[in-house]
């Protein structure tokens, strides 16, 4: 195993001595658990920034830890350019063709000294084509464009829905998602809006406030409707209309609506939900390095969507279990306009918090930039590693060292400005000064060669290139979906007429319609809603789950057949009690209209369910732990893996506490065996000089024809001779003892870090899971309602 090669450790760089300009044989291994208290990376262009920042996400994916990069230059993306074999056709598509036009070269032959320079850069660092292998097995690498199709395209239409249950319950968390959010929006339509002042920002806060408190979920054509007729008579101790009248809230919904009338908006409501748990992980758990490219988008569509993205990893951050080891890493780069020292832009509410939080469930966030005047230096206090390279302005060191101050406040030791800002001085070009909260004493390191190829922004083609395969994959999984509905959605009863009459005791509700829709047509169906409770003993689960199914009316001998029945596709909460004016109706069989039919067919319900359903959990035999009721695989495994990170760092930490006195003596027993081999070198050195001297004189001597002293002098040359043979042979035997003792230090590091990976077990997304299959009783199933329900067509 390679010395960098150790579990839960990122290699960055060899530390870097200032005063020679050159690097140790030894890697800088950092602490993947001292990211949890976060990391700023700040440098001027040409520092090296990029290429440590792109390294230390390398590393997390290798160490099976998934990521979400906000991307506002375009150039994160080179991280999907791995090459295992380094071959120059490998690199040929993505090489910048006007870099060869620069150098006189051929686009081939460029391609070709890229391989080379790539190749040879990976070997100074102790890396091959393999460990780039090893990188793309271990997690998966996307590209998500909102606003476009280039990458995989991101739907906002869950932006607006409820927050969990976690955020809705906390006073203060909801109110900062309610605050964002509305700012995000305002600042997309191009108001201004203060939180305290404004009364679009207050209208929207209530309307969303509202809603989410009471767990409904909102999409962006509700919104605007709520807008033009909120459901509250009073703001604050004002009635609605002194407040804001309806002519002015219809001009904010206009705007509103023309931001989603425009034609370029309809790539905003398709693609992947924005849901952070799918981001991270693949449906088969494997960790997923996310990249958000918003180059494209304007300035106002950037804040709006990285405000929406920071919620939505808030709300997940939230949802999770607390923990000391790293479990997600939130990257943003180019961060100086969305973390202002004075202003208070949408996006740096939740990016605080974030900040502030995030350490007691696991997510570490890094940031980076090459502004640092522009950075909000106390918010930033939060992070306990500061990467700083070289720098533009003294104005810029300034701003750097204040914050380090700041940051070292309390802490015992002091904060060294001076020398702080010596060692900033002496930076050159992939040289950093790490300031980790967790080490003695900062350090000065190289970073290493990164694996992804450095190219430079993609441009639009090529995320296409690259994301075609994914999109292809996703475009075949929805056809098959709609494939499937297609039979169901065939069914319609001919004949559309009036409202058909309903004995009164027959319960009615009507579906919801779609946005905008003409002419609503309603089909008839049957609504069952139960709830269906699992329990079991052995394995500990207790859990209970609403289950609303609607069952098509069918042939009149056996009109509602439960085995056809499919979930509903509609909130049970979101049920009318009236039609949609205007609308008309499909023909409903007679049975329908009898209230002993919806006994029966009620009675039928509870027993299908009781016989087809079940709770079914998946099952790590390694580990004997169960997934949750409502977890899905990819969030299982993310979960075994979180466990076997904390069961790896807490060995690793036990093991090294073990190990620590023998590693500590063997370490010492190498420092005196290098101080021997230095000291037998010097002496060596000495008695050859000496024996040059003699030498030299006694040949001088036989010139000058002077035989008794030649004689002596010949002596005394042979025994200096003989002197510094054994010399050489001290030398010898000294590193001789140096090389053992390094082989036995070497071993038991090895050994060491052997038992911290037996300790880990086997990797979560590889390992075969059972499934466990908790089926209800009878009585354990409860219908809630049974209904005639009307869905428009």
């Amino acid at each position: 195993m390679r010395d960098f090669e150790k579990l839960g450790a990122f290699y960055l760089g060899a530390p870097h001595d200032l005063s020679s300009g050159k690097r140790s044989s030894s890697p800088l291994l950092y602490d993947s658990r001292d990211l949890v208290t976060h990391a700023l990376c700040v440098g001027m262009t040409g520092s090296g920034k990029t290429g440590l920042c792109l390294a230390l996400i390398e590393e997390a994916a290798l160490d099976g830890v998934p990521a979400i990069l906000i991307d506002p230059k375009g150039d994160l993306g080179n991280l999907l350019l791995t090459f295992p074999d380094l071959a120059p056709r490998d690199f040929r598509p993505w090489i910048n063709e006007e870099d060869a036009a620069r150098q006189g070269v051929s686009p081939d032959e460029f391609a070709a000294q890229q391989a080379r320079l790539w190749k040879s850069g990976l070997e100074k660092w102790g890396q091959d084509g393999e460990r780039i292998r090893k990188l793309r097995e271990a997690a998966e690498f996307a590209i998500y464009t909102p606003g476009s199709n280039a990458g995989i395209p991101v739907s906002i239409l869950a932006s607006f829905a409820a927050p969990p249950a976690a955020v809705r319950e906390d006073a203060e968390a909801l109110r900062e998602r309610v605050a964002s959010t509305a700012t995000g929006l305002l600042t997309l339509i191009g108001v201004e809006a203060d939180p305290v002042k404004s009364r679009e920002h207050i209208l929207i806060s209530t309307v969303l406030s509202q809603a989410w408190s009471r767990g409904e979920d909102l999409d962006l054509s509700a919104l605007i409707a709520r807008i033009q007729n909120p459901t509250v008579t009073k703001v604050g101790v004002m009635d609605l209309e002194t407040f804001f009248p309806a002519k002015e809230r219809f001009a904010l919904a206009m705007a509103a609506n023309s931001l989603l009338a425009a034609p370029g908006f309809a790539s905003w409501m398709e693609g992947e939900p924005l849901e952070a748990g799918r981001f991270l992980r693949a449906a088969s758990g494997k960790p997923r390095i996310a990249i958000f490219s918003i180059a494209h988008l304007a300035e106002a569509e950037r804040m709006f969507f990285t405000t929406l993205l920071l919620n939505e990893v808030l709300s997940w951050m939230r949802a999770q279990p607390g923990t000391t080891s790293l479990r997600a890493i939130l990257y943003m780069d180019e961060i100086a306009g969305y973390f202002p020292p004075i202003a208070n832009p949408p996006a740096k509410s939740p990016l605080l918090t974030l900040l502030k939080q995030g350490r007691a469930f696991g997510l570490g966030v890094v940031l980076a930039t090459q502004n640092p005047v522009d950075l909000d230096y106390k918010g930033l206090a939060n992070c306990g590693t500061w990467l700083l390279g070289r720098l533009q302005t003294e104005r810029d060191k300034a701003r750097v060292l204040e914050g380090l101050e700041g940051a070292a406040a309390g802490k015992t030791g002091g904060f060294d400005r001076a020398r702080m800002e010596e060692t900033l001085a002496g930076l050159k070009s992939r040289v950093f000064l790490m300031n980790n909260v967790h080490d003695e004493e900062p350090t000065v390191f190289e970073t290493r060669w990164v694996m992804s190829y450095l190219r430079g922004p993609l441009t639009r083609a090529q995320v296409k290139t690259l994301m075609d395969p994914r999109r292809e994959t996703r475009r075949m999984g929805v056809a098959g979906d709609a494939a499937a509905e297609a039979p169901r959605a065939t069914a319609a009863v001919s004949g559309a007429a009036a409202r058909p009459v309903m004995p009164p005791e027959i319960s009615q509700a009507f579906a919801p319609a779609p946005a905008g829709a003409a002419a609503v047509v309603y089909r008839p169906a049957v609504l069952g809603v139960a709830e269906v409770h699992y329990a079991d003993a052995k394995s500990g689960v207790a859990s209970t789950e609403e289950v609303a199914l609607v069952a098509p009316f069918g042939a009149p001998v056996d009109p509602v057949r439960w085995e056809d029945a499919a979930p509903a596709t509609f909130s049970p909460a979101a049920l009318a009690e009236e039609p949609l004016p205007g609308a008309t109706f499909e023909d409903a069989p007679p049975a329908a209209a009898h209230a002993k039919s919806y006994a029966a067919w009620g009675k039928d319900f509870a027993t299908q369910l009781a016989r087809t359903r079940a709770l079914t959990l998946w099952r790590s035999p390694s580990r004997k732990l169960l997934s949750r009721p409502g977890e899905s695989e990819a969030d299982f495994r993310g979960r075994l893996a979180q466990d076997s990170r904390e069961r790896r760092d807490a060995a690793a930490a036990k093991l090294r506490q073990k190990y620590a006195a023998k590693i500590a003596t063997l370490q010492e027993r190498l420092r005196r065996a290098e101080q021997g081999i230095a000291r037998e070198k010097q002496e060596a050195s000495d008695a050859k000089l000496q024996t040059a001297i003699s030498v030299g004189a006694t040949v001088f001597d036989v010139l000058l024809g002077r035989r008794r002293s030649t004689v002596g002098r010949a002596t005394t040359s042979a025994r200096g001779v003989g002197r510094a043979m054994r010399q050489a042979g001290d030398v010898a035997r000294a590193e001789e003892n140096a090389a053992a003792v390094r082989a036995q230090l070497a071993e038991l590091e090895s050994r060491l870090e052997a038992e911290v990976a037996a300790s880990s077990g086997a990797a979560a997304a590889e390992e075969p899971l059972e499934t466990v299959a908790i089926r209800p009783k009878k009585g354990d199933v409860t219908v809630r309602r049974l209904s005639l329900v009307w869905i428009p067509r």
